[in-house]
């Protein structure tokens, strides 16, 4: 059984329109999870260790002036496109369309004021929440009036996420989650005793501002061979790795499949990541330096957490050779990525 319930979290601020940001309660016996309608963040995600100790397993803030400042999008929704756009740029049937340019030359996570620094109109659910807006057209640069629907329901031990979207236009669309995770518990100093497995074959190379070259790379003999599960700290000391931050290439398809997993010994909790997506972004959180009091007053260093944002590959607009990533008026885009969390 999940039980949902919503609760008053704050207001926003007048100068963003003074709306209430509402908080989505989703409980079972395994799980518990709080998402707001800002940005569908979610705030907190309590799982239980292996004595059946629950634990906030997600970083984030204690209150909403947290996520209306500046912050790296933890827990939120990413669009319309996840991760990278080289120059900001790209064309569709012969129109140059140019967006605002937020991370050096490149845009990222939607630009400006993307999907996360929105509020969204909930629905209850019987075991979750669904949120809705419409993007409308030129929003951040993007053409066409998208409608975009994200549910989250939990099932037991699993957390799904469904991705839906319209459009009028043709545009680039490719939305995630931003969660930031530690399974020893958010607060915990890194994540370096993590034992993580990527189910690929091959990853994409970047250049020095992120935007992959266009190759796709084996993962074979490399550091990014991750097909095997390997302890998280000793790995970046072996292969001389500062972090992750790169996308992994998924088999392609539209089935759900396995596509990661994490285990933390000392917990023993695992978290499983399944996904109909054909990327998965692996970052280690290595842009955290410990300025940011979140949670508890805990505050997050760098590598304090990883994310696994299921994605399109980043640059793909600019990129023929890599997935499509252009919704048709007519067409519907349907993306789900599954949480599952458990105990070994």
């Amino acid at each position: 059984m999940t039980t949902v319930r919503r609760e008053a979290f704050g207001r926003m601020p007048p100068e963003e329109g003074g709306g209430e940001v509402e908080k989505f309660v989703l409980q079972s016996d395994s799980v518990r999870v709080e998402i707001l309608s800002f940005g569908c963040i979610i705030t907190t995600l309590e799982t239980k260790d292996r004595d059946g100790q629950f634990s906030d397993v997600v970083l984030g803030f204690d209150t909403l002036e947290g996520y209306t400042r500046k912050h790296p999008f933890f827990g939120a929704v990413i669009g319309r496109v996840a991760n990278r756009i080289a120059n900001g740029r790209f064309t569709l049937d012969g129109k140059e369309y140019q967006l605002f340019l937020n991370n050096g030359p490149n845009s990222l996570h939607g630009g400006a004021k993307g999907f996360d620094k929105v509020l969204w109109s909930p629905q209850l659910l019987p075991n979750g929440v669904r949120f809705f807006r419409l993007s409308p057209d030129g929003e951040e640069g993007y053409p066409g009036d998208l409608k975009v629907w994200v549910t989250y329901t939990l099932s037991g031990r699993e957390l799904a996420i469904n991705y839906q979207a319209q459009t009028s236009k043709t545009t680039p669309i490719s939305l995630t989650n931003h969660s930031y995770f530690n399974l020893a518990g958010q607060g915990s100093r890194d994540v370096y005793d993590h034992e993580i497995s990527i189910e690929a074959d091959s990853y994409l190379p970047v250049d020095d501002t992120k935007i992959p070259t266009g190759e796709v790379a084996a993962v074979q003999g490399t550091g990014f061979d991750l097909r095997q599960p390997v302890e998280l700290g000793k790995h970046l000391q072996k292969f001389h790795l500062d972090g992750f931050d790169h996308n992994f290439c998924l088999h392609q398809g539209q089935d759900r499949r396995l596509v990661a997993r994490v285990f933390h010994p000392p917990t023993g909790r695992t978290m499983e990541v399944h996904t109909t997506q054909p990327g998965i972004q692996f970052y280690t959180g290595n842009n955290l330096d410990g300025s940011l009091k979140g949670k508890g007053a805990a505050t997050y260093p760098k590598h304090s957490a990883f994310c696994l944002e299921t994605q399109n590959w980043p640059d793909a607009v600019n990129k023929p050779h890599f997935p499509n990533v252009l919704l048709h008026p007519g067409e519907e885009y349907n993306h789900t990525t599954w949480l599952v969390f458990n105990t070994a």
